[in-house]
C-alpha cells in the first residue's frame, strides 16, 4: 500500500474533515427539519386560498400532523445515523469487526465477503427498531400502514435472501477484479456494476416484483383501451398494463412505469384505481409518458454511469492509500487484502460529503416533474391533472405548506402550490 507522503498529517486531515462534514451535515438536517416543523404548524390552522374550495380543513391538519410527526422522527433518526456512523468508523466498529473476522476466517476472500455480510446484517438489525417504529406507530396513526407484522416478517425475510442470492456474488466478483485486474481495476469493476444495474432493470418486474406483490393485468376494457390510446397518441409502448395490490401494505396510491427496453411496464396502485376517475387515470399516465418523452429516464441512468464512473475512478485511488483507512478510524490489514474495507470505508463516507450537493439533484428532479406535468396538460386535459395531484397528495397526506428551504433541499416533487400555478400559467 503506497503513500507519496507520511501518512499521519493525511490521516489526521481526513479525520477532521469527516467529522467536520458530518457535524455540519447534522446541524444543517437539523436546522432544515426543524424549519419544516414551524413552518407547518404555523400554517396548520387554516387552508391555502389556492386550495380551500377543494381540500378540507380536516385533510389539511391530518397533512401537517403527519409531516410533522415524520419530521420530528427524521430527527431522532438523524442522531442514531450519526451515532452509528462514528461507531462504525472513527470509534473503531468496522476495525474491530474485520479483525474479529480475520481470527476466525484467517485473510482472503471468505473474510472478505463475510466482513462485507456480517456489516449489512448488523446495519440492518440496528435499523429496524426505526423500521418498525415508522410502520407500526407513525403509519399505523395516521391510517396508511395496512401491513401485519407476519407480512412484515415474510418481506424482511424475502429481501434478505434476494440480497444474498444476487448482492453476494456481485460483491465477491467485485472483490476479486479488485485483488487480480491490477490498477485499473476500478474500470472492469464499474463495467460489471452497471451490467448488474442494466441486468435488474429488465428481471426486476418479472421475476422480483411478484415476490412481494399480485400483478393483475388491467382488466377494466374502457380504461384499458383510453390508456392503450393514449400510449398510442404519445408513442409509447410496453409489455402490458397491471394493477399491483398496493393495498394489502398501505393506503398510499402511487402509479408507475417498471422494467427497461421491451420490458417496460404500466403498474397502477389497486388504490389509485379507486381513487381516481378515468380521465384523472389518464392525465397520471400522461405525466409518466412526459419522463419518457423528455428522456428523463434515460438522462438518470446516464448520470448513475457518469457519477459510478467517478465513484469506482476515486475509490480506485483511495483503496492505495493508508491514510484514507486510518484517517475513518480502521487499522488496515498488513498481511491480507483491504478490499472490503475499502468498499465499506468508501460507501460510509461518501454520503457525508455528498449531501452538500444534494439541492442541485432535488432541483433538477423537481425540473424534470415540471416538465412531464406540462406534456401532461398537452395531451390530456390539465383541470384533470390538477384534481388528480390534489386527491393523491390529500390522499398521502403532503402538506400543502411545507418550507420553502426545506423544499430546496428535500423535495423531489414540487409542491402542490407550485405545480397547480405553473398548470393554470
Amino acid at each position: 500500500m503506497a503513500d507519496s507522503i507520511s501518512p499521519f498529517p493525511a490521516s489526521l486531515l481526513l479525520t477532521f474533515t469527516f467529522a467536520a462534514a458530518l457535524l455540519a451535515g447534522l446541524v444543517l438536517n437539523f436546522w432544515l427539519s426543524s424549519r419544516q416543523i414551524r413552518h407547518v404548524s404555523k400554517h396548520r390552522a387554516e387552508v391555502p386560498p389556492a386550495f380551500s374550495h377543494t381540500i378540507t380543513l380536516a385533510a389539511h391538519q391530518k397533512a401537517a400532523d403527519y409531516t410533522i410527526a415524520k419530521a420530528r422522527f427524521g430527527l431522532l433518526e438523524l442522531a442514531l445515523g450519526a451515532a452509528v456512523l462514528l461507531g462504525w468508523t472513527l470509534l473503531g466498529g468496522l476495525s474491530s469487526l474485520n479483525q474479529a473476522l480475520l481470527e476466525w476466517l484467517d485473510g482472503g476472500m471468505g473474510q472478505q465477503v463475510a466482513l462485507l455480510a456480517a456489516f449489512v446484517l448488523i446495519s440492518g438489525l440496528i435499523d429496524l427498531p426505526v423500521t418498525l417504529y415508522r410502520t407500526f406507530v407513525i403509519e399505523e396513526r395516521f391510517g396508511f400502514n395496512k401491513m401485519t407484522f407476519k407480512l412484515w416478517v415474510l418481506d424482511l425475510l424475502k429481501s434478505g435472501l434476494i440480497g444474498a442470492v444476487v448482492g453476494l456474488p456481485i460483491a465477491a466478483l467485485i472483490l476479486w477484479m479488485m485483488g487480480a485486474a491490477g490498477a485499473w481495476w476500478w474500470l472492469w469493476a464499474w463495467g460489471v456494476w452497471m451490467g448488474f444495474n442494466l441486468l435488474l432493470l429488465l428481471i426486476y418486474p418479472t421475476f422480483i416484483a411478484p415476490l412481494f406483490n399480485k400483478f393483475a393485468p388491467l382488466e377494466d376494457e374502457t380504461l384499458k383501451a383510453r390508456v392503450t390510446a393514449l400510449m398510442k397518441r404519445c408513442g409509447f409502448a410496453a409489455k402490458g398494463l397491471f394493477v399491483m395490490d398496493g393495498s394489502k401494505r398501505s393506503a398510499h396510491a402511487n402509479a408507475y412505469f417498471t422494467g427497461f427496453g421491451a420490458a417496460k411496464r404500466v403498474v397502477f396502485y389497486d388504490t389509485l384505481l379507486a381513487k381516481l376517475s378515468a380521465d384523472e387515470v389518464d392525465a397520471v399516465l400522461a405525466h409518466e409518458l412526459g419522463h419518457f418523452k423528455h428522456k428523463h429516464i434515460i438522462k438518470r441512468i446516464v448520470s448513475l454511469f457518469a457519477l459510478s464512473l467517478l465513484g469506482f475512478a476515486l475509490l480506485g485511488w483511495l483503496a492505495t492509500k493508508a491514510w484514507f483507512y486510518t484517517g475513518l478510524g480502521v487499522q488496515p490489514n498488513l498481511s491480507a487484502p483491504n478490499d472490503a474495507l475499502a468498499l465499506l470505508l468508501f460507501m460510509l463516507a461518501v454520503p457525508v460529503f455528498s449531501f452538500f450537493i444534494a439541492p442541485l439533484f432535488a432541483q433538477l428532479s423537481r425540473k424534470h416533474e415540471f416538465e412531464a406535468d406540462a406534456y401532461a396538460v398537452l395531451h390530456t386535459n390539465g383541470p384533470d391533472l390538477a384534481t388528480a395531484l390534489l386527491k393523491l397528495y390529500e390522499d398521502n397526506a403532503s402538506t400543502l405548506t411545507p418550507d420553502p428551504v426545506y423544499v430546496k433541499f428535500h423535495y423531489s416533487h414540487p409542491p402542490a402550490s407550485e405545480r397547480l400555478a405553473r398548470m393554470m400559467a
